[in-house]
């Protein structure tokens, strides 16, 4: 779901991922209909750093128990 929301509305998939200031300058390049195709692929990189960085801590956190 979130990949669709990157692609679609990238802005708004920043503030879903707890990265508010990455989501207003994505707003402001995403207003241009050339920044469209960068705002979304800047989205879709963040949201795989982000499913990346929830697997280490999860990892991390099965090792220390």
């Amino acid at each position: 779901m979130r990949l669709i929301l990157a692609i679609l509305l990238p802005w708004l998939l920043f503030f879903t991922i707890h990265r508010p200031f990455a989501g207003i300058l994505c707003l402001i390049l995403q207003i241009t209909i050339i920044g469209w195709l960068p705002a979304a692929l800047w989205a879709v990189y963040a949201l795989s750093q982000y499913k990346t960085d929830k697997k280490i801590q999860a990892a991390f956190g099965e090792q220390r128990r």
